[in-house]
C-alpha cells in the first residue's frame, strides 16, 4: 500500500514535534542541573612551597613544606632545640645546584640535597645531606652529610606567618639561600665554582 503525500507530511510533523520535546527536556535538564563541589576540602597547612633562581649560570632550587605560626610557640616548642629538623613540613627540604657551588670554603658538586639543620637558641648546624627524599627527618643519617657548618640566627623584627626560603643572588658568582619564619632569619652564603 502506497502512502500518500499527506500521510508522509503527518509523520514528518510528528517526528519533529517529538524531536523537539525531547531536545527541549535534555537541554533543560542540562541547563538545571548543578555539579556538586566540596567546599570541606580544605587547603593544606603546610602547602609545598618552590624557591628558585638564576645565580649566574647556576640553577638554584629548592622545594619545601611550608608551615605557618597559627600562634603556636615554633622555637624549643613545635622545632626542638638540639635536634635534627626537616626545615619544613611534610617531606624533607630539599636543594639543587646545577652548577658546583664552595660553601664555606667547601665544595659541594652539583646535585640534589637533602636540607637539615639542627636549631638552638645561640646557634644552627646546617646541613645538605646526600639523602634528600624522605618524610621529614625520618631517615635522616649523619654519614651522609656533604657538610654541616654552623650560622647565627638573627632575630627580625616582622613576623613571618609561613616559612619562607629564598634564593637571592649578589653576582653572576656568589648568592645567599635564606630562611625565614616566625621572627628568626637564618642565611647561607654559596660561590659558584669557576667552570
Amino acid at each position: 500500500m502506497a502512502t500518500t503525500f499527506k500521510q508522509k507530511y503527518k509523520m514528518k510533523k510528528h517526528f519533529l514535534i517529538a524531536l523537539f520535546i525531547f531536545t527541549q527536556t535534555a537541554y533543560a535538564q542540562h541547563e538545571h542541573h548543578q555539579s556538586t563541589i566540596d567546599t570541606t576540602k580544605a587547603k593544606p597547612k603546610s602547602p609545598r612551597q618552590v624557591a628558585m633562581a638564576m645565580v649566574g649560570t647556576n640553577h638554584v632550587h629548592i622545594d619545601y613544606g611550608s608551615p605557618s605560626v597559627r600562634g603556636r610557640q615554633i622555637w624549643n616548642g613545635l622545632v626542638a632545640y638540639g635536634q635534627v629538623w626537616a626545615t619544613g613540613a611534610h617531606k624533607a627540604t630539599w636543594i639543587e645546584f646545577s652548577d658546583d657551588v664552595k660553601i664555606n670554603s667547601q665544595v659541594v658538586p652539583k646535585g640534589k640535597y637533602g636540607f637539615f639543620t639542627i636549631p638552638d637558641k645561640k646557634t644552627w648546624v646546617l646541613i645538605l645531606s646526600k639523602t634528600w627524599d624522605m618524610h621529614l627527618a625520618d631517615d635522616y643519617k649523619a654519614e651522609n652529610d656533604v657538610i654541616r657548618i654552623k650560622v647565627k640566627p638573627k632575630k627580625t623584627k616582622k613576623l613571618t606567618e609561613a616559612l619562607t626560603y629564598e634564593v637571592k643572588g649578589f653576582d653572576k658568582n656568589k648568592g645567599q639561600i635564606s630562611l625565614s619564619w616566625e621572627y628568626i632569619n637564618v642565611n647561607i652564603n654559596f660561590e659558584n665554582l669557576k667552570k
